[in-house]
């Protein structure tokens, strides 16, 4: 997981320690694993598969250079905005299953994200993992609870995930109930969120003899990360009275040869799209609508779509797009 916080914990009057641990562990897709063969040779007197990750009688797979081995990931990782954070929550019960003395019951997790613009923090949605139920609170020793949450990555800096568990923890004399208390800690894990795609956007007006005017907005997408990632879709959402026209890879009839663009870690794309009058939109509305101060025209929003590794979504939004008049 992230770099975590000590935080210390609140309504416990004994130090004592906890009859409950909680682990968190990011949940990410798993990626191909790589292996290169050894370079043939008669004195080491090593075969050159024994390299490989994934052992096979095919020799054009064993000189391929992805296998069919899936490998987690081994750390955290990087946290991109506009893909979606996703992570696990368990709390364990650590007593032992010889330990008649104390039981524990009413596990609850709570989570709150705080991110740079709300650095209180807003309280998460958690749902249940595939294997729990909501009504099993009450782990037995050995066993445990766990949560998932969701959360949209929107915005770059530091954001910290700050979880609270809270469970009953009973004191058991002669096989009955003798006392009870709720305990409570609460722990803090920091990340930090990155821009994936760098947009950088260049707008103006096309010479025109007469009628209404026309638009150029071009745009250069860098991508900013560690991995290769692929645009499933560049589209503009205009304002009203403009309509938008695509000169991409995605202007061609659907049913095409042309395939997305595939952007490796530094590359750079560049887009375009002219923006016009709307049909059946009257010249003076055209001409009002969209006017913002200093003689400039709103255009519209750039929307990205991209896919990472293994099918791990992304998306982006810019603000308003603003041409001089």
């Amino acid at each position: 997981m992230a770099h975590q916080r000590n935080q210390p914990s609140m309504g416990d009057s004994l130090k004592t320690p906890h009859s409950v641990s909680l682990k968190v562990l990011r949940l990410s897709r798993p990626s191909l694993a790589t292996q290169y063969q050894l370079p043939h040779s008669q004195d080491l007197g090593i075969s050159p598969k024994a390299s490989l990750a994934y052992s096979s009688q095919d020799d054009t797979n064993s000189q391929f250079l992805l296998s069919p081995v899936l490998n987690l990931p081994e750390a955290f990782g990087s946290a991109y905005v506009g893909e979606t954070f996703s992570c696990t929550l368990c709390a364990n019960n650590e007593l032992d299953l010889s330990d008649t003395s104390r039981a524990v019951s009413g596990v609850r997790i709570q989570g709150d994200m705080q991110t740079p613009t709300n650095p209180a923090g807003a309280p998460l949605v958690l749902m249940e993992a595939p294997d729990n139920k909501e009504e099993i609170v009450s782990p037995a020793p050995g066993e445990s609870l766990q949560r998932i949450l969701r959360f949209e990555l929107k915005e770059e800096g530091n954001h910290v995930l700050a979880v609270t568990v809270t469970y009953t923890e009973t004191a058991l004399g002669e096989g009955k109930a003798a006392s009870g208390r709720v305990r409570t800690f609460r722990k803090l894990y920091q990340f930090v969120a990155q821009q994936l795609l760098s947009v950088r956007t260049k707008a103006g007006e096309l010479t025109r003899q007469s009628g209404p005017p026309r638009y150029l907005l071009e745009a250069q997408l860098e991508n900013m990360g560690e991995a290769a990632v692929c645009l499933e879709a560049v589209n503009v959402n205009p304002k009203p009275a403009l309509r938008s026209t695509s000169l991409n890879w995605d202007a061609y009839a659907p049913g095409g040869t042309d395939l997305a663009p595939i952007l490796s870690p530094s590359d750079v794309f560049q887009v375009a799209f002219i923006l016009d009058q709307e049909n059946g939109t009257e010249q003076l509305d055209f001409e009002d609508a969209g006017s913002v101060a200093d003689n400039k025209r709103l255009l519209g929003q750039l929307v990205i779509q991209w896919r990472g590794a293994l099918g791990d979504r992304g998306s982006l939004s810019t603000g308003w797009l603003t041409c001089r008049r």
